[in-house]
């Protein structure tokens, strides 16, 4: 398991507005995902609408486009699930409590936490949390063109730093086959393929120095 961005016609300077708030450069496979986020007007008109299909996360304030961006979603035999939730535990530095790895010594190995495996358990870092169904959330890690998860939606670098600061507890969160977006925010989302992407050292992944922290500012 590897770890670890709007449109209708308003008129033409509205949807010039609209449009340059949703772009996002373009970027190389497995390179930084640079992404733009906005500051909602008001918090509580925040919602999240997730297309499978797409593989698209659309972050929206009524018809406004705050962010929109790839994600990975879950594969056919352990599928994100669908349907009409709220965003209700986040938490920036978690951790797996399923997934991760075991410490033995100086050597560190992959393991399931319920696994008979020897030595210490530490889960996979699943930085910038947000649940919104019991072991179910938005987190960082890889994203790659086809589901890859196992049910939770991974969002790429400062992409889930972002998500994480544009929502809230009671932020309510849409995940369906199709969105409405699909149509007209959806083909200017870009892509992300980690999947030729090295794992990272796994003495890395125990230690604090696994959580990746934007840089930059969050929120325009």
């Amino acid at each position: 398991m590897r770890i670890f961005t709007c449109f209708l016609f308003l008129g033409t300077a509205v949807f010039a507005a609209l449009l340059s708030s949703c772009e996002t450069a373009k970027v190389s496979p497995g390179g930084p995902y640079h992404v733009t986020a906005y500051k909602p007007t008001d918090p509580s008109k925040v919602r999240v609408n997730v297309s499978l299909s797409k593989q698209n996360v659309y972050v929206m304030e009524g018809d406004r486009c705050l962010m929109a961006v790839a994600c990975s979603v879950g594969i056919p035999s352990k599928p994100t699930p669908r349907g009409n939730f709220t965003i209700y535990r986040k938490e920036e530095d978690k951790r797996s409590g399923s997934y991760g790895f075991r410490v033995q010594g100086d050597r560190v190995v992959p393991a399931e936490a319920g696994s008979n495996v020897p030595g210490r358990y530490v889960g996979y870092p699943m930085g910038f949390w947000c649940e919104f169904a019991p072991a179910y959330g938005f987190h960082q890690g890889f994203v790659h063109p086809t589901p890859r998860t196992h049910g939770c939606i991974r969002l790429k670098g400062e992409a889930a730093a972002k998500f994480y600061f544009l929502v809230h507890n009671g932020t309510p969160v849409s995940i369906a086959a199709t969105q409405p977006e699909d149509a007209t925010i959806g083909p200017k989302v870009q892509r992300v393929d980690d999947s030729r992407t090295p794992d990272p050292d796994p003495h890395l992944m125990v230690t604090s120095a696994a959580f990746q922290k934007p840089t930059g500012p969050l929120l325009q």
